[in-house]
């Protein structure tokens, strides 16, 4: 009886963003918090867990010395690639793909810059995968949302609220699925996206997108709020 081998799970670690809105020269990505920068709190959380085989950095360009310095001083054993992304978030994630043309694998993809993500979540991810071609983190909404006219001044629509999710990251695809959904996105004029599972959605329709249960705690690094937050929760 021949036994399947599973596929490896490769984190792609999206960490190119500029942090205009938190201030500064230095993106969030590289400001420390609690003597660490926010790449290295996000990397340990794939770097330890044993359903992780291989991780990707993206960066932006400029910051591709000080990423190979933090890599090779924290010792990261599982950080294979460090690369330089692209203009959107997208084009980082292509950019990260492109190392895996000849690989069946399944990959996570994660903002670096949301550094308190549960080793459950990940954990759970990397599992689903084995039935699912795409699935996403999401919490219920707690808030009321609303849908505008294109000139945002009035309310063209309520959707109720218990239908309602914010996504998280990490998400994970079988990457021929994804290969799939990209494919037919860049034939499309008016391609845009803000995340990958939405290209699944639009382009690949009839795959089910399986939804894994996101915590309040793995929080997306945006405004200098956010830092003392994040210190309680890495400490």
């Amino acid at each position: 009886m021949t036994s399947v081998i599973p596929m490896q799970n490769i984190a792609i670690i999206l960490a190119g963003g500029s942090g205009r809105r938190v201030g500064g020269s230095i993106p969030k990505q590289f400001l420390k918090i609690n003597g660490k920068t926010i790449l290295e709190h996000s990397l340990n959380k794939f770097e330890s867990l044993a359903c992780i085989d291989e991780i990707i950095v993206v960066v932006h360009a400029s910051w591709l010395e000080e990423c190979r310095n933090i890599i090779v001083s924290s010792h990261f054993q599982k950080v294979r690639h460090i690369i330089a992304g692209g203009k959107e978030r997208y084009d980082s994630v292509l950019c990260a793909l492109e190392n895996y043309k000849t690989t069946d694998c399944n990959i996570l993809i994660h903002d670096a810059v949301r550094p308190a993500v549960s080793p459950r979540i990940i954990q759970e991810v990397a599992e689903n995968l084995k039935e699912y071609a795409a699935v996403n983190v999401a919490i219920p909404a707690t808030d009321t949302i609303i849908q505008t006219d294109p000139g945002h001044t009035f309310i063209t629509a309520i959707p109720e609220r218990k239908y309602l999710y914010q996504v998280q990251t990490p998400q994970g695809f079988h990457l021929q699925t994804l290969r799939q959904a990209y494919a037919k996105a860049l034939s499309d004029p008016h391609f845009i996206t803000t995340d990958d599972c939405s290209v699944i959605h639009k382009y690949l329709p009839q795959e089910k997108i399986k939804i894994v249960k996101g915590e309040n705690s793995n929080i997306k690094f945006t405004y200098p709020e956010d830092l003392t937050l994040l210190e309680q929760l890495l400490k």
